[in-house]
């Protein structure tokens, strides 16, 4: 991996770390389907000025069958049970629940199009699924037990990315990133729209909550997909998906500068073995390795 895009899949992480944070600050106030209605179509409209300036909209039309599935499948749906889940779990655990998305995303990409697996990738996924393991002790070490509903919702919502991401890449791999961006956020948000009039909140969110989603929809959504989609494009479905490894840690360093959270053992030991798993595989120290 080139090292413009492994700084782009590092910012990448550190966007959609923070975006746990404010799911679950803004979820328990708007409601899970509410919040990624207004999240989704915020990213809309930030996205919708850029793609006309660059004249992508007629791709957006001549696609818009297609981007009706990745917004729905790709976004619509996981947002809103990661949303639901974080009603419940931590954001940090969240997060850590959706580090299981390369897992699924290289195991469809396996089976429906024959994708080729390299031990090393294979390995690289085990450790870093193992970091995120390892972090799960420190974080959630103290916390009771856990409702099964929840950490459902995260493994489906994980499910449809890997749909989602393998079908894009199989079918709008000639769209630009922007046009992907935002035709998939539009998409999600018409569709979300008819649906979130059921589950209007009883009183109006506070002040905090709507800071959350503005910076939900256009850092963690409209920016963050741009970058998403071009991994994507460039670097692959399995390589891009490998972002969700990173997630967790990034999670841990907000909470350390903005939180004051201490550094532990486990969370040192944790995220360098997410770093390591993801450096094996994104490809950083390539070699020739057997495929499956």
């Amino acid at each position: 991996m080139k090292p413009l895009f492994f700084a782009e899949l590092v910012t990448l992480a550190a966007l959609w770390g923070a975006s746990f944070l404010f799911m679950r600050m803004g979820a328990p106030e708007f409601g899970p389907v509410v919040l990624i209605t207004l999240r989704t179509g915020i990213a809309a409209v930030f996205l919708l000025p850029l793609v006309i300036w660059s004249k992508k909209w007629q791709s957006i039309k001549q696609n818009y069958h297609l981007l009706l599935v990745v917004g729905v499948v790709g976004t619509a749906i996981p947002f809103t049970l990661l949303s639901y889940a974080v009603l419940t779990v931590s954001a940090g655990y969240a997060s850590i629940i959706n580090a299981t998305a390369p897992i699924f995303t290289a195991i469809i990409a396996w089976l429906w199009v024959k994708d080729e697996l390299s031990i090393s990738a294979l390995g690289g996924l085990m450790v870093g699924f193992a970091g995120v393991v390892i972090l799960t002790f420190d974080k959630q070490g103290n916390t009771g037990g856990i409702n099964i509903l929840p950490v459902l919702a995260g493994l489906g919502a994980t499910l449809c990315y890997g749909i989602g991401s393998n079908f894009t890449k199989q079918k709008l791999s000639h769209v630009h990133p922007l046009a992907l961006a935002c035709g998939s956020q539009l998409a999600a948000a018409i569709s979300l729209l008819p649906v979130s009039l059921w589950f209007l909140p009883s009183q109006i969110p506070a002040q905090q909550a709507w800071v959350s989603v503005t910076l939900l929809g256009v850092a963690c959504t409209g920016i963050a997909y741009i970058l998403y989609f071009r991994l994507i494009a460039n670097v692959g479905v399995n390589k891009a998906m490998t972002v969700t490894y990173l997630i967790p840690f990034f999670g841990v360093v907000w909470g350390i500068i903005f939180l004051q959270e201490a550094l532990s053992v486990h969370m040192l030991t944790g995220g360098l073995f997410i770093l390591a798993g993801v450096s094996l595989s994104t490809g950083i120290f390539a070699r020739k390795d057997r495929r499956l």
